[in-house]
């Protein structure tokens, strides 16, 4: 896919490497997969290398499907922004054409909401992608985790993995989400919105 300013940048918010890999926090990732095994791919190193793409069409194939690039950054969540805005020059994708998808620890577990800018909630990962896009006027699909029981730190309840209750309904919920992903690509925010946000 060459650049030419036409294209989505669709990024998934997480940590790299199997330590993460289940956590709450890395439900951007998790839906990530699941948009790339609907592009029929995997998603490879970047020539960058500090992140991993795919590159194809989201959505039901004819002459005005939007091509979209899968992303996801191999540094830490709290550097996020750098790889971003990498790939978002790389591409020539203005930041009206990017979306985040991330957790959300004031949405109910599977519930979504869908906006267009906004601040980071002291969500690490957007902050690093407001500082290095300088803006935060990208689209956000935010994954509903829901708020810790009883006391347990915030910080330490993203860092951990799903219930098993949780983990029964995951799958369901990445699908939701992956079709919010598509939905606000092909129909807008408005209809997505009206869709997916309850």
């Amino acid at each position: 896919m060459n650049p030419t300013g036409d294209v989505w940048l669709v990024v998934g918010l997480g940590n790299p490497g199997p330590t993460y890999a289940g956590h709450r926090h890395n439900i951007g990732y998790l839906v990530l997969d699941v948009l790339a095994e609907r592009m029929g791919s995997s998603l490879r190193a970047h020539k960058s290398g500090r992140a991993e793409v795919v590159e194809g069409r989201l959505g039901p194939i004819g002459t005005d499907t939007p091509r979209v690039v899968l992303a996801r950054a191999r540094s830490y969540m709290n550097e996020t922004g750098g790889p971003v805005s990498a790939l978002a020059k790389f591409y020539k994708v203005p930041p009206e054409r990017v979306i985040a998808i991330h957790d959300e620890l004031d949405i109910p577990f599977g519930a979504l909401r869908l906006k267009l800018g906004g601040g980071d909630n002291g969500h690490n990962g957007l902050r690093s992608m407001r500082s290095s896009l300088a803006t935060g006027d990208f689209y956000r699909v935010r994954v509903g985790i829901g708020r810790p029981p009883g006391r347990q730190d915030p910080a330490d309840y993203v860092l951990s993995n799903f219930s098993s209750a949780e983990r029964k309904e995951l799958d369901i919920n990445l699908v939701e989400a992956a079709d919010a992903v598509e939905s606000l690509i092909t129909d807008g925010l408005e209809r997505t919105q009206q869709r997916f946000n309850r």
